[in-house]
C-alpha cells in the first residue's frame, strides 16, 4: 500500500511551466469530478458533455477519465470496482495512480451536486493552459529567421479558433427543449418581414425561396462574362449592408476598389456610370450624389482588391476582420481568379476543387454565408436554350458538390433576344435561376438589370421607381421628377440619358 501511495505523488512535468510558475490547474476539482462520476452514474452524462481527457492537467486523471468515457460509450456499469478492472485490463492501472488512488478519489467527495460547475472551471483552466501553449509556440517561431511572418499569423489565428472549438463542446438536447426553442423561433420569424431566417438579398422572390442567405452556406453565383455577376453581387452586398445593417466583406480579384465604389455610387445616387467616370455632373447630380451616398458612408462594407488572392490569405483576412469588426457575409469576385497555394496540386481542376472546399470550410468556421462568383464554360453558348445548367460550371464539378446554393444569372437580351413571342420587350429582364438548393426548393426569381446604373433591382422596386418593362426610366416618370426637382433635367447634361454600360 505504501508503494501505491508513493506512486500517486505528482510526477507531471509540463513544458508550459515558465519562470517557475505552474500552468493554471485545479487538481482538487479534477479529483472531485472523477470521484463523482464513479459514485453517481447520472453525473457522468453531465461531465462528458463538457469535458474531454485533454481538460485534465494531471496525467493519471487523464487515464481515469478516458477509461470512464470508454465504458460509458460501451454501455458498461461504472463504479470504483469496474473502473479499476477496466484500467487493469488495458494495462494502465499503474499509470492512473493505482487502486489506492482510485479509492481516494471516491473518498474525497460525498456527492456530485456541483459537478457541472466544477467541470466548467476545469474548462476555464484548460483554455488558459492552451493560450499559454499557443503563445509560447508563437513566441518561439517568431524568433526563427526562416519563419514566414504571414504564415505564422494565419496559423496563430487558426490555433485560437481551435481552442474555442475544442473547449466549448455541444451536447445533445431533449426533444422537449428543442420543441420550445423551435416554437419560439417560429414566433420570432413571424415578426420578421417575409419570415427571413438568413441575410436578405433584397430580391423578394429570391428571399422567399431561400429565406435569406443562411449562415455557414457557400453560395455560388455563376454566369457567362458580361452577364452582370459583379453588379449583382454588389447589389446584394449593398442591400445587406445598407437596408439590413449587416457587415459585408467584398474581395475583388478583378476590379480595383475605387472602381467598385464608383459602381456603388452610381447605383445609389442613380447617376449614369459614364458620367461618374468622366466627372461631368451637373449641380443637381452633385447634390443627389452627396445626399444619397450618406447611407453607403454609414454602412459596414469592407473592400479588398488584392489581385490573385490565395485561399491562405483570404482566410487570414476574414478571421481578422471577423474578430475586429464582426462579419455577417463574405463576397468573392471571382472564384477562378483565386490561388490555392498548395504545391501538391498538379492541375487546375484540383486547384479549383481545393478552393471550393476551402471556401465552404471558411463559411462553417466563421458561421457566415460566403458568396463566390464563378464563370461558366462556353458550352452554354452552343445550345439553343442558353439557360445555364449545373454541368456548365467551369473547370470543376466540386463547385457543384461543395455549394449549398448555386444561382445562375440569365438575361435574354444578352443573347440577342430583345422581345418575347408576344412582342413584349425583354430588355433589362433577368432570371435568377436556383439550380441547386440544399435547404429547399429550386426555381427562378425575377430581377431587373438597370444598365445605366450597373445595378440589379427587385422587380417591385423597379416598377415603383418608374421603370417600364424594359428596365428604362419612362418618359412620364422622368417628367414627374423634373417637375418635382427630383434631379433629372432636360438639358444635355441631364440624368435621363440612357447609357448601357457593359456589365461585368
Amino acid at each position: 500500500m505504501e508503494k501505491e501511495k508513493r506512486r500517486i505523488k505528482p510526477t507531471h512535468i509540463n513544458p508550459l511551466e515558465l519562470g517557475g510558475k505552474l500552468p493554471p490547474q485545479a487538481r482538487e476539482l479534477e479529483e472531485a469530478v472523477l470521484g463523482a462520476m464513479m459514485l453517481e452514474k447520472e453525473k457522468i452524462t453531465e461531465v462528458i458533455e463538457i469535458l474531454s481527457e485533454d481538460h485534465f492537467y494531471v496525467d493519471q486523471n487523464k487515464y481515469v477519465f478516458k477509461a470512464i468515457q470508454e465504458m460509458f460509450g460501451d454501455g458498461e456499469a461504472i463504479d470504483l470496482l469496474t473502473v479499476t478492472q477496466k484500467l487493469r485490463n488495458t494495462g494502465t492501472l499503474e499509470l492512473a495512480g493505482g487502486s489506492y488512488y482510485l479509492a481516494q478519489l471516491t473518498n474525497r467527495v460525498t456527492s456530485g451536486a456541483h459537478v457541472d460547475y466544477h467541470a466548467r472551471i476545469l474548462t476555464q483552466k484548460f483554455i488558459q493552459r492552451e493560450l499559454i501553449r499557443v503563445s509560447g509556440e508563437i513566441s518561439r517561431d517568431a524568433f526563427e529567421d526562416v519563419t514566414d511572418a504571414f504564415k505564422l499569423l494565419d496559423e496563430s489565428e487558426r490555433s485560437l479558433y481551435d481552442i474555442k472549438n475544442r473547449s466549448l463542446k455541444k451536447g445533445f438536447s431533449s426533444i422537449s427543449t428543442l420543441l420550445h426553442k423551435a416554437i419560439n423561433d417560429i414566433q420570432n420569424k413571424e415578426k420578421t418581414e417575409g419570415g427571413l431566417t438568413g441575410i436578405a438579398s433584397g430580391f423578394t422572390e429570391l428571399d422567399r425561396i431561400t429565406s435569406g442567405f443562411q449562415k455557414s452556406d457557400l453560395i455560388i453565383v455563376a454566369a457567362r462574362p458580361g452577364m452582370g455577376k459583379t453588379a449583382f453581387a454588389l447589389s446584394i452586398a449593398r442591400n445587406a449592408a445598407v437596408n439590413f445593417s449587416k457587415a459585408v466583406a467584398i474581395f475583388s480579384l478583378e476590379m480595383q476598389d475605387l472602381q467598385l465604389v464608383n459602381r456603388l455610387i452610381s447605383a445609389e445616387a442613380e447617376i449614369a456610370s459614364d458620367r461618374i467616370r468622366s466627372a461631368s455632373l451637373n449641380e443637381e447630380e452633385w447634390r443627389r450624389l452627396h445626399q444619397r451616398t450618406v447611407r453607403l458612408d454609414n454602412s459596414k462594407i469592407y473592400l479588398d482588391d488584392t489581385p490573385q488572392l490565395s485561399i491562405f490569405d483570404l482566410k487570414a483576412k476574414c478571421r481578422r476582420m471577423h474578430s475586429q469588426h464582426g462579419l455577417d457575409m463574405v463576397v468573392i469576385d471571382y472564384l477562378q481568379l483565386m490561388r490555392a497555394d498548395d504545391k501538391n496540386i498538379n492541375n487546375r481542376e484540383q486547384e479549383i476543387s481545393h478552393i471550393s472546399r476551402s471556401l465552404k470550410s471558411l463559411a462553417k468556421e466563421l458561421d457566415v454565408p460566403v458568396i463566390a462568383l464563378a464563370q461558366l464554360s462556353r458550352e452554354v453558348e452552343k445550345r439553343q436554350d442558353k439557360r445555364p445548367m449545373l454541368s456548365d460550371l467551369r473547370e470543376s464539378g466540386s463547385i457543384e458538390q461543395d455549394a449549398d446554393l448555386v444561382m445562375f444569372l440569365y438575361r435574354p437580351e444578352y443573347h440577342g433576344n430583345s422581345h418575347d413571342a408576344e412582342g413584349n420587350s425583354l430588355q433589362g429582364q433577368c432570371e435568377i435561376i436556383l439550380a441547386k438548393h440544399r435547404h429547399g426548393e429550386t426555381g427562378a426569381a425575377p430581377a431587373r438589370f438597370v444598365g445605366q446604373y450597373s445595378k440589379f433591382e427587385d422587380v417591385r422596386d423597379s416598377m415603383s421607381n418608374g421603370y417600364d418593362n424594359s428596365g428604362i426610366m419612362t418618359f412620364s416618370s422622368k417628367m414627374n421628377e423634373d417637375s418635382s426637382g427630383g434631379g433629372y433635367s432636360s438639358n444635355d447634361s441631364g440624368g435621363a440619358m440612357i447609357v448601357e454600360d457593359p456589365p461585368f
